[in-house]
Order: C-alpha cells, then sequence, then structure tokens
C-alpha cells in the first residue's frame, strides 16, 4: 500500500468517525465518543492480527491457538454484555462451542469447503463472531422479556408450573428476535447486501461463482450454528425463580 492510499484511506475514515460522532452527540446520546473508539480499537486490531494472520495461516498448530483465542474474547465479550461473567461465562461459551463446532464439523466433513487452514481460520472466524452475536441477543432479549412480563411468569409458577416452563414462551420470543438479523441478511444477500467474504474473494481473484458458493456456504454455516446457539443459551437461561436483574 502506497503513502497515497495509506493517507486516502485514514482521511475517509476520520471523515466518517466524525460525522457519527456529531451525529450522535447532537443527538445527546450517551457515550457519543463510543464509535470512534470503537472504530479506533478495531483498527488496531485488525493492523495487528494482519500481521499475526501472515504467519498463522499455514500452520494448524497456529491457526488452532488462533482460534482458541478467539473463541475465548467471543465468549467473554458476550457473556459481560448478560450480567455477571462469573455466572454467564459457561453457559455461553457451551452453547456458542456447540454451534461452532457443529457447523464446523459439517462444513469441512462434508466437503462443502475445503479443510485446509486458510480456510478454517476464515470460516471460524466469521462464525465465532456471528455466534457472539446471536448469544448476546439472545441472552438480552430473554432477560428483557421475563423482566417485562414477570407476573406472568410468577403466575405461571404460583399455578405450579416448573420453571422452564413458566419462560417458555419467552424463550421462544428471544430465539427468533435474535435471529431476525442473520436471517434477514441471508434474505437480501445479492439483491441488498454484498457480504465481506463474498467481496473478498472476488477481490482475491477468485470468480464470482466460486465467490458465491463460498458466501452461501459461510451464510449457512452462520444460521446452523447460530440457531444451536440461541437455543443452547435460552434453554440454559430458562429455568429462573427470581426476577432476573436488569441489563
Amino acid at each position: 500500500m502506497t503513502f497515497d492510499e495509506s493517507f486516502r484511506t485514514a482521511l475517509g475514515v476520520v471523515i466518517l468517525v466524525g460525522m457519527a460522532t456529531v451525529v450522535l452527540a447532537g443527538a445527546r446520546v450517551p457515550a457519543p465518543w463510543s464509535a470512534a473508539f470503537a472504530v479506533a480499537r478495531g483498527a488496531v486490531q485488525l493492523a495487528a492480527i494482519s500481521f499475526v494472520l501472515s504467519g498463522v495461516i499455514q500452520s494448524p498448530w497456529l491457526v488452532a491457538a488462533a482460534l482458541t483465542v478467539m473463541f475465548t474474547i467471543a465468549a467473554t465479550t458476550s457473556a459481560r454484555r448478560l450480567g455477571s461473567l462469573r455466572s454467564r461465562l459457561l453457559p455461553v461459551a457451551a452453547s456458542m462451542g456447540a454451534g461452532v463446532l457443529a457447523a464446523g464439523i459439517v462444513v469441512f466433513a462434508t466437503g462443502a469447503i475445503a479443510f485446509t487452514p486458510r480456510y478454517v481460520l476464515a470460516i471460524g472466524g466469521i462464525v465465532i463472531g456471528n455466534a457472539m452475536t446471536i448469544a448476546t441477543l439472545s441472552g438480552r432479549r430473554f432477560v428483557e422479556l421475563v423482566n417485562d412480563r414477570w407476573d406472568e411468569v410468577e403466575g405461571w409458577l404460583a399455578l405450579g408450573a416448573r420453571p422452564r416452563q413458566a419462560t417458555a414462551d419467552q424463550v421462544r420470543q428471544a430465539i427468533s428476535a435474535a435471529l431476525v438479523p442473520t436471517v434477514d441478511q441471508t434474505k437480501t444477500t445479492g439483491l441488498v447486501t454484498l457480504p465481506g467474504a463474498f467481496v473478498g474473494a472476488i477481490f482475491g481473484g477468485v470468480s464470482p461463482l466460486e465467490a458465491g458458493r463460498f458466501q452461501i456456504v459461510v451464510l449457512a454455516a452462520i444460521i446452523g450454528a447460530g440457531s444451536l446457539v440461541a437455543v443452547g443459551l435460552t434453554a440454559w437461561l430458562a429455568p429462573i425463580r427470581v426476577r432476573p436483574a436488569r441489563l
């Protein structure tokens, strides 16, 4: 990358972040600098990971180590969004682990994507990131629904329903809400959005047809893993006897 390209990239990013910050500050949104901080942190992390992956991508063991670090950070981030890290880390990690592992086994065991360190890292990173988002959305939505409808839950408990039965409807709604962004993105791929994996593959010299094949496998893996994550996590959280603290 030339100096001119670097400068233009930095200029574009700064203007976009500045625009977001001004809009958020004008709307008096709490922490209007959060968007700028997120972009700055993301830029540093991408620079670091790009440097690291240049030496990792050919080694199966280093790829496994990189994915382990990604998964640990993702599970920790989601667990913190759901309350106490100590009480939420195990259910989040277990549900995410089950979803990511199941999706990975299907993708590579069927030969849908070649089982190479490069593809394992790419698919694994994408699926882990989306599993983290779905875990956060499903967990938070479940807690919000239970809080909003606590009188109903308490009524079921008073009638002798088991804790899991008392929150069954909230579980179903939380799962559905958590999957809406993923389902909508998949439905509109190619019409409204061009996913990063698709565009990146084309920029890398892959034919559009091959890039499309790779992208549909990625989207299916995200939906498969995300469904397991949302169902597993909400099932773990479902048995509630005491009104949960608001997040």
